[in-house]
């Protein structure tokens, strides 16, 4: 991880807790002014995630009244577990969605596994034992064909965002292009299967339906394989002042500009800015994708 911290107070901070603090839009222009010249802010953190084509950007403000900070996030994590729970679920989304676009291309395939009713499992333990039990099959039929090391991660749905039992399920990314032998593998009801098909955000849209029925409680979200790479994730508290970071929210228009300069050879795809109830400046996110993997679309603004 490169850059080092602006002092040791802001060693604690990460943008996990950033994220749970600036949740709100200012009303006016006039307010988003005044919020972001507060001369508290001394600079600003620069985090960049990469995750194979999609560039991510996080920008949020480093202060010398750090005390302020505390005491709001104090205040917000005072109202009950739940908006801890809710972050936690959102942060584990988050980087399943990065571990996806990190790891596989078009490629590999996404199935749908279902139960008929005479493998119905009795439990998340057994259907997980199930799945468990698909991949050394599919692991062994590519060490039998020489097709390399298999790549995979996968959700089990066995209930609703409620708790409430469905008809269980599984949903499982791999680096496995044929389809008919991953279909044919599958030998407890019907498997469903189709290749990866990546857009502007890359394969965000289908990492996050697998992700859909998670519940906010949940400790058993997703299974990754171990060979599946992480994220590549800098900072630096010197590329962005807090005068720039001021320009770039009030003239969210132009954006696009200011970061295909800021990442040569990445297109820009979307910008959201955020203002916090509890202290002053702005957290900024920008998403981007490579530009030899270009996709023509309408810049979006997420404000």
């Amino acid at each position: 991880m490169k850059g080092a911290p602006f002092n040791a107070l802001n060693k604690r901070i990460d943008i996990e807790d950033y994220e749970e603090i600036f949740t709100v839009d200012e009303d006016t222009i006039e307010d988003r002014i005044e919020n972001l010249r507060d001369k508290q802010i001394v600079k600003c953190r620069r985090k960049t995630i990469k995750s194979g084509n999609i560039l991510e950007c996080e920008i949020y403000p480093i202060r010398l009244d750090m005390g302020k900070w505390e005491r709001g996030k104090k205040k917000q994590d005072g109202r009950s577990s739940m908006a801890q729970k809710n972050l936690n679920l959102k942060n584990a989304v988050k980087h399943f969605v990065r571990l996806v676009n990190r790891n596989f291309t078009p490629e590999d395939i996404f199935l749908h596994l279902t139960y008929d009713n005479f493998n119905l499992p009795e439990s998340y333990e057994q259907a997980k034992k199930d799945v468990t039990n698909y991949i050394r099959r599919i692991k062994r039929y590519m060490q039998k064909m020489r097709l390399g090391e298999l790549k995979y991660i996968y959700v089990i749905e066995f209930a609703d965002t409620e708790g409430k039992k469905v008809r269980v399920h599984a949903h499982i990314i791999m680096n496995f292009s044929d389809r008919t032998i991953a279909e044919e593998l599958w030998a407890r009801g019907r498997a469903n299967s189709r290749q990866l098909q990546p857009n502007e955000s890359g394969l965000k849209g289908i990492a996050q339906y697998m992700m859909k029925q998670q519940r906010k409680d949940s400790t058993k979200r997703y299974t990754p394989s171990r060979n599946l790479k992480q994220p590549i994730i800098t900072i630096a508290n010197n590329k962005v002042t807090r005068k720039r970071a001021e320009r770039i929210a009030l003239n969210q228009n132009t954006a696009h500009e200011t970061f295909e300069k800021m990442y040569p050879g990445y297109q820009f795809n979307e910008i959201k800015v955020k203002y916090s109830p509890f202290t002053s400046g702005v957290y900024i996110y920008v998403e981007m994708i490579r530009i030899d993997n270009p996709v023509t679309t309408k810049r979006r603004l997420d404000i």
